[in-house]
């Protein structure tokens, strides 16, 4: 009869043909793209770093014995690298909450040197500031350490620039977290440690990063204060040997790697927070 449904085949199936799952086929059409924009990339990096290799060496100023008996000695200072920049990051973090804080302060005075801090380093350079811990201290008798002087100054300029940071990141809380928390009673310290700079922690996590990948870098200004990182070895073995191309050149690959590793595992980490922001 005319007008009624007809029943299901037996197979289940809805028809004569089963229609294509075309969710599954854009799934697989995005994978294959995906793929393909990968492999295109990774020939890319191949043949331009070929092409940058092959005309270095074309240019008969790279001494492989040379470099293979002095390779080992300046790779002994990325340790020194990573010490020094994964230091600094943990005291800037410091610095940078109590300038965070201190921006975010009603009270003149506390903000006052809070804004005279970013000020003052944000607009002078970091090496004079590495120059004058290690050189003009001792005029008014604070004689530190050459590490501790390296530290001390990546820490303190990195601390200005992560200040702004961290008070963007804690003003991004929302308000009703802090108007809960001071309506169950608990004091404004309280509710700044447990509450509020936990969630701007969070938030900012992404942008440390950024600024440790950059210190990695910056690291290498501390050859000012005489420590042994990359950059030092590099520069004291082409310096004594009149190779200085080739031993830069290497402590330029090993900065490079090293930032390319660190900004890896920032991706990894991004992703990881992305999605567990999705689940909440």
């Amino acid at each position: 009869m005319t007008g009624l449904a007809q029943p299901a085949p037996a197979d289940g199936r809805l028809g004569p043909e089963q229609p294509p799952d075309i969710v599954e086929q854009i799934a697989r059409a995005r994978a294959r793209a995906k793929l393909r924009f990968r492999l295109i990339f990774a020939l890319t990096w191949v043949v331009l770093i070929g092409a940058l290799a092959a005309l270095i060496v074309s240019t008969g100023n790279v001494d492989p014995p040379f470099l293979g008996e002095w390779l080992p000695y300046i790779l002994g200072g990325v340790s020194v690298t990573i010490f020094v920049s994964v230091v600094s990051i943990i005291w800037a973090t410091g610095f940078a909450v109590f300038g965070a804080l201190g921006r975010l302060s009603t009270i003149a005075p506390i903000y006052a040197i809070a804004s005279l801090y970013v000020s003052l380093v944000r607009g002078t350079p970091l090496i004079i500031q590495i120059v004058f811990v290690y050189s003009a201290l001792p005029q008014f008798g604070i004689v530190l350490p050459p590490l501790l002087c390296g530290l001390l100054a990546l820490s303190f300029n990195y601390g200005a620039y992560m200040t702004e940071i961290f008070r963007a990141g804690i003003q991004a809380v929302p308000r009703g977290q802090t108007e809960a928390a001071q309506a169950l009673g608990m004091p404004q310290g309280l509710i700044m440690r447990r509450v509020v700079l936990p969630q701007a922690v969070r938030i900012v996590i992404p942008a440390i990063g950024n600024e440790f990948i950059a210190m990695i870098k910056d690291s290498a200004l501390v050859y000012l204060v005489t420590i042994q990182e990359v950059y030092w070895r590099a520069s004291t073995i082409g310096t004594r040997y009149f190779r200085s191309f080739e031993t830069l050149l290497v402590a330029a690959l090993i900065y490079w790697v090293l930032t390319m590793i660190f900004s890896f595992f920032q991706e990894r980490l991004e992703k990881r927070m992305a999605q567990s922001d999705v689940r909440i």
